[in-house]
């Protein structure tokens, strides 16, 4: 199994929208990916986690059955979307992976 976990900081205002909004729209589109994108086995997403440092606005985990489908999952159409929306919106992108 291979965790994949990334953390986002976003920017005040983007696209528009106030940090806020952008919040809701990301968790939205992020939630809505194993439905699209085969070879998730799990994902939650937390937004304003606790007790975060240095701050983080959302959380992302995920868990795939192989380095493989976290490959495929990384280029697939709807991933890449939402992936631009994601870039357009934050000021910074922590990320892990590791096999468990």
């Amino acid at each position: 199994m291979i965790k994949h976990i990334v953390m986002w900081t976003l920017k005040d205002q983007a696209e528009g929208h106030s940090k806020a909004e952008n919040l809701v729209t990301m968790k939205a589109l992020l939630e809505a990916l194993p439905s699209l994108v085969p070879g998730v086995v799990e994902l939650e997403v937390a937004v304003n986690p606790f007790a975060a440092i240095p701050a983080t606005d959302i959380v992302l985990y995920t868990v795939f059955a192989s380095k493989e489908d976290l490959k495929a999952y990384a280029v697939h159409p709807e991933h890449v979307k939402v992936g631009a929306f994601i870039m357009a919106v934050a000021a910074e992108r922590r990320v892990i992976d590791y096999e468990i």
